[in-house]
């Protein structure tokens, strides 16, 4: 049995709808946020030392990186959510697969970090706010006009690019970034999204 290690309102939102888009059987155990520093609890720290979330547990084998846990899935549930090796659109795959956690949220992070320093993290707004531009704009020229990223049905790139561009909405960008608007509202809408959502409990970015 494949366990998830679900933090709610984090990245393993998408594991939960991955698994349930591909229909693989498999047990959440729940971790919530602490309510005053919104960090995750000490009980992850018994599951990796980095005690962060998603984590997945396969017969007894912890596997961490959402990148390396989506990669991991499809292998084994789902080789059709990733383009054949020898084509262009493999590249694109890994391309975007790394984008997603690499580049997408080093910007998101900061102004989450940076905006609770206060005036103090004043002088770094700025930067932070072009960079998000910068990657989100990207993000909305990529999805192809299936309304998917790399191929013209759902891929792992899709899953994997969910969250950034969730956070996008959050933050009021949606008219600045119809395409992505219309991705985060066609991938909420599917009916193996909604599952996970029943099953992992509130999220906020939904």
């Amino acid at each position: 049995m494949l366990i998830v290690h679900h933090l709610n309102n984090s990245r393993s939102q998408r594991i939960l709808w991955l698994l349930e888009e591909l229909q693989v059987p498999y047990e959440i155990r729940h971790y919530l946020r602490d309510s005053n520093t919104n960090l995750s609890p000490p009980e992850l720290l018994d599951v990796h030392p980095l005690g962060k979330s998603p984590m997945i547990e396969v017969d007894g084998r912890i596997i961490t990186e959402s990148g390396a846990i989506v990669e991991y899935i499809c292998s084994k549930f789902g080789s059709h959510m990733v383009p054949g090796t020898e084509t262009d659109a493999h590249i694109s795959h890994q391309e975007l697969m790394h984008f997603a956690e690499g580049s997408a949220m080093t910007p998101i992070l900061l102004a989450l970090y940076v905006g609770r320093l206060g005036k103090a993290g004043a002088p770094l707004e700025p930067r932070i706010q072009e960079q998000l531009q910068s990657h989100f704009s990207y993000m909305d020229q990529a999805i192809r006009p299936s309304g998917h990223y790399v191929l013209d049905d759902l891929s792992a790139v899709d899953v994997m690019m969910s969250f950034p561009a969730e956070v996008a909405l959050k933050q009021g960008r949606g008219n600045d970034f119809p395409k992505l608007a219309k991705f985060v509202k066609n991938i909420q809408a599917r009916p193996a999204y909604q599952a996970a959502l029943k099953k992992g409990g509130p999220y906020q970015f939904a």
